[in-house]
């Protein structure tokens, strides 16, 4: 072929499409990045950021109240939504100029448009008042996921995930429907935040994926909090009435809402992406096939993150980002592992978890040791809170090794991140047992479980 316009060209402005250009300008390479949205995508924009700036909003909330038992007199707390609204959005922009200044300074050239592939090195760009054809010797498709909403009658009504952050006015009844974990962090959230909150799954219990104790105990926590969770319930249909919206359930009964949010999955964002043009394999549900260098059935494109549908986490889309950097334009050294990705859940309280659940343990390992510890936090005793934690440990017995570790818990990300380091090393058991504990804290407790609960 000619010379190329650009050695790579991403499309898609998100956590893995800005990482892999700048990183790859930054090795020399000529770079372009295509985005038709406010940079950032999903995480910065509507996901992982303004989620957990709301998470911290409706922490507030319970923190006024446990306050009483700490000897504080607080007057009734009141929410200003449109200030909390403006606050985000204030802090998203920027983001969004942070972004732009490091892909500004690395030589990334950032075109605005919508793109489209033409063939396996030709990308056509969309432009406000024109198309343009860009040439390139690579390209990387990193345009992520997108909500999905089954088809119903009153389908029209409802609203993802993606609208949760500026609605007007403030949802006084909110219904979630789905039990994954956006379903499940709205729900705390806004519950959280003052709405009373009715969260509806037709499955047998939230969070499928998860060890199956930690959803159960979740499920307890969220229902104690004040959560109406209703497992095996489907909604029927959507109505407009005159004081809101009408939820009717597939048993017959009528929910009143101001919102309902239908959190019932994701699936990649390749409407109109061209893949049949350039030859490219994917699956079913539009999720691009790659090989282990991330690699599709058209050799010269590229994709990572959860237009893959691999693990749908922002820090896999940066480590795979990087991989393919790493692979074009470095050493081709470095690789992507899939073992021990630790993950949290922003619900009230928090989900950590890293490693395999027992269920999995058990089918992976001949004998497996399970360290459970449910408790009250010391804060609680004088709260006021009923609120409890939960810690388990999943060890294969034969090598000691533990091979799971989850929690449901206050800052259950904070602590499991820096237990995810020692499993990724092959912490055992008995190291755990080794480490001294820093008390009082909740951690500590991974360290001090001395009897196994089952084997």
């Amino acid at each position: 072929m000619a010379e190329p316009d650009f050695d790579l060209f991403v499309i898609g402005g998100g956590s893995g499409g800005v990482r892999a250009a700048r990183m790859a300008a930054q090795l020399g390479a000529r770079v372009a990045l295509v985005e038709a949205a406010a940079l950032g995508g999903t995480c910065v924009n509507v996901g992982c950021i303004p989620k957990k700036l709301y998470s911290y909003a409706a922490g507030y909330g319970d923190a006024f109240q446990e306050a009483a038992g700490f000897g504080w007199d607080v007057a009734p707390p009141r929410l200003d939504w449109d200030r909390l609204k403006a606050n985000r959005a204030r802090e998203i922009g920027r983001l969004n100029g942070v972004y732009l200044q490091l892909l500004a300074g690395a030589g990334v050239e950032v075109i605005r448009g919508w793109a489209q592939l033409i063939d396996p090195h030709t990308v056509r760009v969309r432009l406000v008042d024109q198309s343009r054809d860009f040439s390139a010797r690579n390209i990387l498709v990193a345009t992520g996921g997108t909500p999905s909403v089954p088809d119903f009658p009153g389908r029209e009504h409802v609203v993802t995930s993606d609208h949760m952050f500026d609605l007007d006015p403030f949802p006084q009844r909110l219904v979630v429907v789905g039990g994954g974990y956006i379903a499940c962090e709205f729900a705390s959230i806004f519950h959280g935040l003052g709405a009373r909150v009715t969260q509806l799954y037709r499955g047998e219990q939230i969070l499928r994926g998860f060890d199956l104790e930690i959803r159960h105990f979740l499920s307890q926590e969220m229902r104690k909090s004040g959560v109406d969770l209703r497992l095996h319930t489907d909604v029927a249909t959507v109505a407009r009435a005159r004081t809101g919206l009408q939820v009717t359930l597939t048993d017959g009964e009528v929910l009143d809402a101001d919102t309902v949010l239908y959190a019932t999955g994701r699936v990649p964002n390749v409407n109109g992406l061209g893949l049949a043009a350039a030859g490219i394999a994917h699956r079913r549900d539009g999720a691009i096939e790659v090989d282990a260098q991330y690699r599709t059935s058209a050799r010269s494109i590229y994709a990572v993150g959860d237009v893959t549908a691999r693990v749908q986490l922002t820090p896999v889309a940066l480590a795979e980002a990087m991989a393919v950097v790493d692979h074009l334009f470095g050493a081709a050294q470095r690789s992507m592992s899939y073992d021990c990705i630790p993950t949290a859940v922003f619900t009230h309280p928090n989900v950590g978890t890293v490693g395999v659940t027992e269920a999995q343990a058990r089918k992976d390992y001949q004998h497996v040791a399970v360290y459970r510890s449910d408790f009250r936090a010391l804060r609680h005793t004088l709260s006021g809170s009923e609120e409890r934690t939960l810690m388990k440990l999943v060890v294969d017995s034969a090598s000691d090794r533990v091979v799971g570790l989850h929690m449901v818990g206050p800052d259950a990300g904070e602590i499991v991140q820096g237990f995810a380091v020692a499993m990724k090393g092959g912490a055992t058991k008995a190291m755990f047992d080794q480490t001294i504990g820093i008390h009082p804290t909740v951690a500590e407790e991974f360290v001090t479980m001395r009897q196994a609960v089952a084997d």
